[in-house]
């Protein structure tokens, strides 16, 4: 989106703005005609086909710059038709309030197109306006206020064709301005998107690989002086390829768990449809949040699909429920998943739990301080377990 120095614009936006010109010119100036066809009382005629005139003409040139909005490119064209067409409303009118409102739109439509470099045309139109005021001041005499009204009339277009070409340029700035905000938010997602990968390939494939390469380094030299060792080696390099294609799997996966397109509400609903027509688990989704920043919406749902996971395994539940909803003043947002199973005893370290194989809430809680939240898991043996996770916003979400 760029405009010229001497306030041309972008010819998709001189072309909306044009169509708005012209229609807003046709209603006016109809709406003059017919008032004047109301009170006329010799040659009518006339002013019905100025009316005739004016709407054919504004269809004509609004339908022209809808299909081919590129033909503002070239304004000589359209502008010497805009002299013709003003040319006809002054025969037609005499040079009554409809010339003088046509002009006055004929004037704006320069500014649109042309930007400051219309004042010729806005000068060619004033003198125009002043003849035909003096032609009017000399036929009728009108008296000192009328006379003051309609020699102000010329002025008055100048004025419409300056603020035309300003509002024009003004408008196609701001366009620019806002196409910029969104490329500039496109690159922040897409770079988003790339480190949050990158994070999730560092966590969990790439450290299985790192391990199964050492593997294959030693494997050869303790072939022939440490069988043992080498068959253990060749286990855990296989081992490893299994654990790196499930991670790979996994990861793949969970990337498509939560599609920014979607609405939050739609994703929650589809996560606990799936777990629960696999495991016949009863499970409902409450979702109080219309939308989310793309990386905390992306962790939530890991959390609530690695909570729904744990569930499975371990918990023997018969009913879960995932509630995602904001704080009382916006300022946070909660995830809770709670179920009816088994419970089991928290120790007072998460790490604990990673020492004896449970790896699942430590990688919420981690996936927790990714985006600046906290984890609390509140569980008792025979009484259910709730995971809340909090995570606050930086500006309310509502």
């Amino acid at each position: 989106m760029t405009d010229s120095a001497d306030g041309r614009v972008e010819p998709v936006v001189a072309a909306a703005l044009g169509r708005a010109v012209l229609l807003g010119r046709a209603l006016l100036t109809v709406a003059t005609a017919a008032a004047g066809l109301a009170v006329a009382d010799d040659h009518p005629y006339r002013l019905v086909v100025l009316i005739t005139v004016l709407i054919v003409a504004s269809a004509v040139q609004v339908a022209v710059l809808t299909r081919w909005p590129r033909v503002v490119s070239h304004p000589v064209a359209i502008l010497a038709a805009e002299a013709a067409l003003l040319v006809a409303v002054l025969a037609l009118s005499r040079g009554g309030v409809p010339y003088f409102v046509h002009a006055a739109g004929s004037a704006a439509l320069a500014g649109v197109l042309l930007g400051a470099a219309a004042w010729p045309l806005w000068a060619a139109q004033a003198a125009q306006g002043f003849a035909v005021c003096v032609t009017i001041l000399r036929e009728t005499a009108p008296d000192a206020a009328v006379a003051v009204y309609l020699i102000a009339a010329p002025v008055a277009g100048v004025l419409a064709g300056l603020t035309a070409a300003l509002g024009a340029r003004a408008l196609a700035r701001q366009m620019r301005l806002n196409l910029q905000r969104v490329a500039i938010a496109q690159r922040d997602a897409a770079a988003l998107e790339r480190a949050r990968l990158a994070r999730e390939l560092h966590d969990s494939v790439a450290k299985t690989l790192r391990g199964m390469s050492l593997a294959a380094v030693a494997l050869p030299g303790s072939v022939r002086r440490q069988p043992a060792l080498a068959e253990q080696l060749a286990g855990a390099i296989s081992e490893g390829a299994a654990a790196a294609s499930l991670q790979a799997r996994e990861l793949l996966e969970g990337l498509r768990l939560d599609s920014p397109d979607e609405a939050l509400d739609v994703t929650l609903d589809r996560l606990c449809g799936r777990f629960s027509a696999r495991t016949g688990i009863d499970t409902s989704a409450h979702v109080h949040v219309a939308d989310l920043p793309v990386p905390v919406r992306y962790e939530l749902t890991r959390i609530a699909h690695e909570a729904l996971t744990n569930i499975e395994r371990h918990a023997n539940a018969h009913r879960v429920t995932v509630t995602l909803a904001l704080t009382r003043r916006g300022r946070a947002v909660t995830l809770t998943v709670r179920d009816d199973g088994d419970g089991f005893t928290l120790p007072g370290d998460l790490l604990t739990l990673q020492d004896l194989g449970h790896h699942g809430i430590v990688g919420m809680a981690e996936r927790a301080r990714t985006i600046g939240g906290s984890i609390e898991v509140v569980t008792r043996p025979g009484r259910g377990t709730s995971v809340h996770v909090s995570v606050p916003l930086a500006g309310s979400t509502t």
